[in-house]
């Protein structure tokens, strides 16, 4: 079984516990207007065999220590959810764990479900807590984010909660108090903001294609640790 990889990163400390091995698929169905790796959303050409990545990643397990593991990525990795499921076999007879960084943006097949109860940790995007707004800005199905994020509470999935916050867009206390209360359906370990940067912009000018936030500047991170503790304070 193959899937189109955009790249790795073989160090990576900020998508799940411990030291991770990510890997980056491509392919996206949302456009996010504050996307940061528009690069992803089309196919590279640099096409893999699960049982070939597999073998790459049991090279760095020696550093999978106090958690650390696999985390699948993107793009939008639930895209591939078969492919992952084909690893994710393999890679835990190894003794190796997966996370699943995920936009919850595919609809809830049985594959994807399969990925999902497979996983150690779900980190999952939540964009916005309405349908109009998610619509607006990542042209995306709010329905299926739903499902997921309820599909792994219900199964007492490892969740954590993510949401980057974009000046003019939600980065203030009324956006977060609604994203709060939404939140709380789901059952989750975390709940992380993150701040909205520019190091992508560069991408957009490379592709030539239209970035929809380009006038606007990087958030602040005094102004996030603020947003940060009042939204930590909503959730007690």
């Amino acid at each position: 079984m193959k899937a189109d990889i955009h790249s790795f990163e073989s160090m990576a400390a900020l998508d799940g516990d411990g030291i991770r091995y990510a890997v980056f698929f491509t392919g996206c169905p949302l456009r996010c207007a504050y996307c940061h790796n528009p690069d992803t959303w089309h196919k590279s050409g640099n096409f893999w065999e699960s049982s070939d990545l597999v073998k790459k990643i049991k090279r760095y397990k020696t550093y999978f220590v106090k958690g650390g593991g696999v985390t699948f990525s993107g793009g939008e990795p639930l895209l591939n959810a078969p492919f992952i499921n084909a690893c994710g076999e393999s890679l835990k007879a190894e003794g190796i764990n997966y996370a699943v960084d995920t936009s919850g943006s595919v609809p809830l097949t049985d594959d994807v479900k399969k990925a999902l109860l497979g996983a150690d940790l779900v980190i999952l995007d939540l964009k916005f807590y309405n349908e109009e707004d998610y619509s607006k800005y990542t042209k995306g199905t709010f329905r299926n984010f739903i499902e997921i994020g309820k599909f792994c509470s219900d199964n007492d999935v490892r969740l954590w909660l993510r949401t980057v916050i974009v000046p003019g867009v939600n980065d203030n206390e009324k956006s977060i108090d609604s994203y709060a209360e939404f939140a709380k359906q789901f059952k989750f370990e975390k709940y992380e903001l993150l701040a909205f940067h520019t190091m992508g912009f560069f991408k957009y000018e490379n592709l030539e294609i239209e970035n929809p936030l380009k006038d606007t500047p990087a958030l602040e991170h005094t102004r996030l640790d603020e947003l940060q503790q009042h939204l930590n304070d909503r959730l007690k």
